[in-house]
């Protein structure tokens, strides 16, 4: 499985995307980031790099069926709630998941490759 280092993280591609449920807290943040107005950035995880960044002002919250609760940036940009690591630089329905490669230990290997020991 390729690796990708990233914002100084080890990321390995993204195995299972299904929608999962994510808490109400998240949904009255983002409601209340729409009534306000705010923009900043979304940092979130994606396909395409592992994690993604996004700027903007959140526009409105879409739910597609079988695909699950997206929020839409005034770029158009759809992100799935439950893949946000931070919106506005307060944590996301994802976040517990990125910290948690924080808090890996590295393979065992300490971070350095098999090589190198």
């Amino acid at each position: 499985m390729e690796q990708k280092k990233q914002f100084g993280v080890i990321l390995k591609p993204m195995a299972d995307s299904s929608y999962l449920p994510v808490a109400w807290e998240y949904r009255e943040v983002i409601e209340e980031a729409i009534k306000k107005k705010t923009a900043g950035k979304v940092f979130y995880f994606c396909q395409e790099e592992g994690i993604c960044e996004a700027s903007g002002s959140i526009v409105k919250l879409k739910e597609i069926s079988k695909e699950g609760l997206f929020m839409v940036l005034n770029t158009d940009l759809k992100i799935r709630v439950d893949r946000i690591i931070t919106l506005f630089g307060k944590p996301g329905a994802a976040y517990d998941e990125y910290n948690a490669y924080g808090n890996a230990c590295m393979d065992c290997l300490g971070g350095y490759d098999k090589d190198e020991l």
